[in-house]
């Protein structure tokens, strides 16, 4: 079995330390350690039956051949955090053992991938890339790195998700659509035009009401 550390403590951090246990019935793979999580209100913890060992520096107790996977669905925080780690740590990719990944299709290192989750032919899933429980993901469609696509999320056909963005649960885009880097897409709205790179849209049909902060950093 593989040492696993899950770093980030809420609510993703938990659901996937639930996966890892389903993961674990099936055939034995990963040996959970703990988590890590900078908020220090919660060091010392055990949460749903693990211990939250400390913050990121933490991780300079354990050997390189420990696995990581960042539980965060906050794009500025996830690419923060694989910067600083630098490459020393190899990254976990988690998928529900009731999903189907199939040789048609490419997910990236990291990335975590939630029960219930439909992948038709020919997609592209880039590194850590959150896909949340009853999402959907349609032929052709391109999913870049540190996108998060909460619960029951419809991407269509053909469609091009920009690194960074984060789609609202319940939200849909229409076939052939851009969503740019780092937009949000509130929870309903259904896209049914290109939208542009750090802007929040919303409604039905989606429309832009806020452009955000042009940077990562």
């Amino acid at each position: 079995m593989k040492n696993l550390i899950i770093i980030g403590a809420g609510g993703v951090g938990r659901e996937v330390s639930l996966m890892i246990q389903q993961i674990n019935e099936l055939e034995p793979t990963w040996n959970m350690i703990g988590f890590i999580d900078d908020n220090v209100d919660n060091w010392g913890k055990v949460i749903n039956g693990y211990s939250v060992i400390g913050g990121l520096d933490s991780l300079g107790f354990f050997s390189e051949d420990t696995y990581v996977v960042i539980a965060i669905a906050n794009y500025k925080v996830k690419k923060r955090i694989v910067s600083k780690l630098n490459g020393k740590y190899k990254f976990a990719t988690i998928v529900h053992p009731r999903v189907w990944i199939h040789d048609f299709m490419t997910l990236g290192e990291g990335s975590i991938v939630y029960e219930g989750v439909i992948l038709t032919s020919n997609i592209e899933i880039g590194k850590h890339v959150i896909v949340s429980p009853k999402c959907g993901i349609g032929h052709d469609s391109v999913v870049k790195d540190y996108a998060s696509l909460l619960w029951n999320v419809n991407v269509s056909g053909n469609d091009l998700i920009e690194e960074g963005v984060t789609m609202g649960s319940g939200s849909t885009v229409i076939q052939g659509k851009i969503i740019g880097q780092g937009a949000i897409i509130g929870a309903g709205a259904v896209v049914i035009n290109d939208i542009e790179p750090y802007c929040t849209a919303v409604g039905v049909p989606a429309k832009v009401i806020k452009e955000l902060q042009l940077t990562t950093n």
